[in-house]
């Protein structure tokens, strides 16, 4: 499940989704087609009548938004998950190889492991011996990731606040036509046709709203779910990069490490000159 996002099962849901709203949309226009506009208010009974015979290109728009908006919550859903970000088997063998010192090894295997906490490893592994560098690395790797995590689901978000707004759109046009049809009959209309009218209209902004209602709550719990597991998978990660680091190499007798300040020598202690000593004068010898 971790390769789901390029993986097979993603492309045979998207598939899954179109037929089955193919399959909903067309099966109620092959039976409209014999009874025209008579049968039109027939079906129009009920609310899922009324939206099959307000089929347009609003319709349509709102559909495939809807369709991909339902792929991007189920595939948030599975791969935003703990064994998927952060799995329990991939941070032991990563454990294993930093115990071992295998880390030719670790590096390869970061290399191509795909979870959040290997792909926050491996710069850093590429920038040793320095800590700084790798921590800085790793630093990097990081914001990338929750960054690119964020921007997967950020589209939810925008297909929530698209809802509502194509939704109008569609309402406002289904007014105009309504508004016209009483026009064009003398201001004659029946008050059941200028109902049934404006009825076709509001279905766009239903349809808007049970677009961006779901999609705007999986927005948020995403969110959520992204912002926890990814923190907690940068602590782990961080936990990881301190156990290299003590074997990184350490500075021998006499020899400098590698970015070390020198030491100032000592200065000399100042020497007080000292005035040659007197002789002492003997009483009666002569000087």
């Amino acid at each position: 499940m971790s390769g789901y996002a390029n993986s097979r099962l993603r492309q045979a849901l998207l598939v899954t989704l179109c037929l089955g709203a193919l399959f909903v949309i067309a099966v109620p226009g092959f039976a409209q087609t014999a009874g025209e506009k008579g049968n039109e208010v027939t079906q129009a009974r009920s609310v899922f009548g009324l939206i099959m015979v307000n089929r347009d290109p609003v319709f349509f728009t709102i559909v495939a938004l809807s369709i991909w908006g339902l792929t991007l919550i189920i595939q948030g859903f599975l791969v935003n998950r703990p064994s998927i970000i952060m799995p329990q088997r991939t941070i032991e063998t990563i454990r294993e190889m930093i115990a071992q010192r295998r880390f030719k090894e670790l590096i390869d295997f970061t290399e191509t492991d795909p979870s959040f906490v290997s792909r926050a490893l491996n710069p850093a592994l590429k920038r040793a011996p320095s800590f700084n560098s790798m921590k800085e690395a790793m630093e990097t790797a990081i914001g990338e990731q929750t960054a690119d995590q964020f921007r997967k689901i950020e589209y939810l978000n925008i297909i929530g606040n698209l809802g509502p707004l194509l939704g109008l759109l569609g309402t406002v046009i289904g007014m105009i036509d309504a508004f016209l049809e009483l026009n064009m009959s003398g201001g004659n209309a029946s008050p059941a046709n200028l109902a049934y009218g404006i009825s076709k209209a509001l279905v766009h902004t239903m349809l808007g709203l049970l677009l961006a209602v779901p999609c705007l709550a999986a927005f948020g719990i995403l969110r959520t779910l992204v912002d926890k597991y990814t923190v907690r998978a940068s602590m782990i990660a961080e936990e990881l990069l301190l156990m290299i680091k003590p074997a990184e190499a350490r500075p021998t007798a006499g020899v400098m490490r590698p970015g070390a300040l020198p030491q100032p020598a000592p200065a000399p202690s100042p020497q007080i000159p000292r005035k040659p000593a007197q002789p002492i004068p003997v009483p009666g010898a002569q000087m």
